[in-house]
């Protein structure tokens, strides 16, 4: 008996000796002498695609990850948003969706390992580059990705919480993340007018190195340009790689990161397999064949490449950023032509890469998971209910002439309404449309709705990047005091028979473009079995739509007459089964009805992000703007 209790004891400690053992023999390295990774002591190359936890839902984690492997992929590389999980100081988000642990792991799973890109600022495409606006708050005078005390204060602390929860998952201790990168495209700061700040990048070397160990490796990603991009963006002891689009002359490509790392891997952390849309201009695309080709010579060359994007996912909420120098809002869709699209479909570019890759690497036995179902649920009518404004004031004397109202710190657009009625729109990118001429009595009520397209997520604009409306209101030579602001939260509204009615029509301004920002809800039918669908709001003008059942989805921005996006993508997670699903379409400028019936909206099994842009918008971007730019490093 007392040989028979001991033996399992005995087998606990050998198994765990032999695990402990295992984890403390594991190794990642970089070999200078021969170009190239070593992992346990072994030739190493990643072939990666980026995907964005943040722009998918955690129930298509899993089927996304599975799709990367079948691809013959044997990494992922993923940014870490700080805002998507704390927006409010000390408010800490990391569940749900938001469970980017659990994302870590669910890769390992399925035996990807994971290039992290953690940051502070990730750009992406993404609201204010990953930044917090609680940051702002407590200091608009903030000056971003440098040693400013106010910044480097926030930097410190939020690092303090993420680099723990991260240095169990490194390689080394038994984990799928290989690397970890600081900052991100620091020297296409300097680009655009930002600062170039050698003492603040030291500060994230450190940083990393003192809370994620001294083996770890930590890495840069810059442009491919020597000034200022690597110039301002490597550092010493921290591996520099670059990104560029599809090339056939590999040896020109890299010669950049050669300058600054003579020897060790080449590195592509951004090989692009589409490119970013922004509303008014055309939808992106870069050809498969191209696209294949290159990476055959790449991987022929023996670099390691990230297929950025490799599936793109989508900006819900409001979390779709706005580049810079000229302020180009993204759209809510940030499908990016990836080999997956938005919805995680494999494409004809998904297959020539999968073929591509198979030249270099054995893919995995395992079947490429099936795309998902996409049902068309036909359209709903909608019902009207009352908008709501932010900014409010009371016109103390008349003004019986026409006079100049005056709203030049509009950030970064403004629904102006005298007694709920619309009389025009003031837009921060145009310049000739910060004023309009009004009458006003005394008494009447100013109402000027702002809409926050998206913070500034690259360049030297992202110290620039207040939302509301920023400096004094005038009309004449008389500044407008005593405001009163209130908070616009359409996810907020809660349909009910029994708490709001519909209030019968919209106001509308005089010359018939504009009706007072309104709210519109509708019921999809009944949902046994929910499946993914795309919204298409093609006869609406522009807003937020939620869809609320037991929960509120912000589904993001529509506005198809600008384009190129016109539907948006509806994840089956969102949809309740057996249960009511609202559907509130918060419309700020133009309903497709004027009465309580007609309004309408359509569920489609296909999306349409490729649409011609067309109407004023695209007009004022293609000829007013004037502006023309060097996209490269916008990631």
């Amino acid at each position: 008996m007392a040989t028979y209790m001991f033996r399992p004891t005995f087998t606990f400690v050998f198994l765990f000796i032999i695990i402990h053992a295992l984890k403390a023999n594991r190794t990642f390295t970089i070999d200078y002498d021969n170009d190239m990774f070593r992992m346990d002591g072994k030739p190493f190359r990643y072939i990666s695609g980026s995907i964005h936890y943040s722009r998918i839902p955690s129930y298509y984690w899993k089927d996304r990850l599975q799709k990367m492997k079948a691809a013959g992929l044997n990494a992922v590389q993923v940014y870490v948003p700080w805002n998507f999980h704390e927006m409010e100081e000390n408010e800490l988000n990391f569940e749900g969706d938001k469970d980017l642990v659990g994302f870590i792991k669910q890769a390992q799973e399925v035996d990807l390992f994971v290039v992290l890109r953690a940051g502070p600022y990730i750009c992406g495409e993404w609201d204010f580059g990953g930044f917090p606006p609680y940051i702002l708050a407590k200091n608009p005078n903030t000056i971003f990705r440098t040693m400013d005390s106010t910044y480097i204060k926030y930097v410190d602390k939020w690092l303090d919480v993420l680099y723990p929860m991260l240095k169990p998952l490194l390689y080394i201790h038994g984990g799928p993340v290989l690397m970890v990168q600081i900052e991100n495209e620091y020297g296409s700061y300097k680009v655009t007018g930002g600062y170039c700040d050698h003492d603040y990048m030291r500060h994230l070397r450190n940083k990393a190195f003192s809370l994620l160990g001294k083996d770890a490796v930590i890495f840069t990603t810059d442009g491919d340009r020597d000034s200022p991009e690597l110039r301002c963006g490597t550092i010493e002891g921290v591996y520099a790689t670059i990104d560029f689009h599809p090339t056939l002359d590999p040896k020109k490509a890299f010669q950049p990161q050669r300058d600054w790392e003579p020897k060790g891997p080449l590195v592509n952390s951004e090989f692009y397999t589409g490119w970013l849309d922004h509303w008014g201009f055309k939808h992106s695309t870069t050809g498969l064949d191209i696209v294949a080709k290159s990476l055959d010579v790449l991987l022929a060359y023996g670099a390691n490449i990230n297929m950025y994007m490799f599936e793109g996912g989508t900006n819900f909420g409001y979390w779709n950023g706005a580049n810079y120098p000229a302020f180009l809002p993204v759209p809510t869709s940030y499908d990016y032509d990836g080999p997956l699209t938005e919805a995680g479909d494999v494409t004809d570019k998904y297959l020539a890469l999968r073929q591509v890759i198979s030249k270099y690497v054995k893919t995995p036995p395992m079947p490429i998971p099936a795309n998902t179902p996409k049902m068309a649920y036909g359209k709903i009518e909608m019902k009207f209910y009352q908008g709501y404004a932010l900014y409010r004031h009371i016109f103390k004397q008349d003004y019986p002439t026409a006079q100049n109202l005056s709203v030049v710190g509009i950030r970064d657009r403004g629904y102006v309404m005298i007694d709920q009625v619309p009389v025009g729109l003031v837009i921060r990118e145009r310049i000739h449309n910060l004023s309009l001429s009004i009458t006003a009595k005394k008494g009447q009520t100013l109402d000027i709705l702002v809409e926050n397209q998206g913070h500034i997520n690259f360049g030297s604009g992202i110290n620039n990047n207040t939302k509301g409306i920023i400096q004094n209101v005038t009309i004449g030579t008389t500044i407008l005091t005593d405001w009163e602001m209130y908070p616009v939260s359409p996810e907020l509204f809660e349909p009910s028979t029994d708490t709001f009615k519909s209030i019968g029509t919209p106001y509308y301004s005089k010359d018939g473009r504009f009706m007072s920002p309104s709210i519109y809800v509708g019921q999809m039918p009944t949902l046994t079995d929910p499946q993914d669908t795309y919204l298409d709001p093609t006869t609406w003008s522009k807003g937020q739509t939620i869809i609320r059942s037991n929960m509120a989805y912000n589904i993001g921005r529509y506005w198809p007459i600008a384009g190129p996006q016109i539907r948006l993508f509806v994840p089956k997670p969102y949809l309740a089964p057996n249960t009511v699903n609202n559907v509130i379409m918060f419309e700020l400028e133009m309903a497709p009805c004027k009465t309580q019936a007609g309004c309408t909206v359509e569920f489609k099994d296909k999306p349409l992000i490729n649409a011609t842009a067309h109407g004023p918008y695209h007009k004022y971007m293609s000829q007013e703007i004037g502006y023309k730019y060097n996209w490269h490093s916008f990631h």
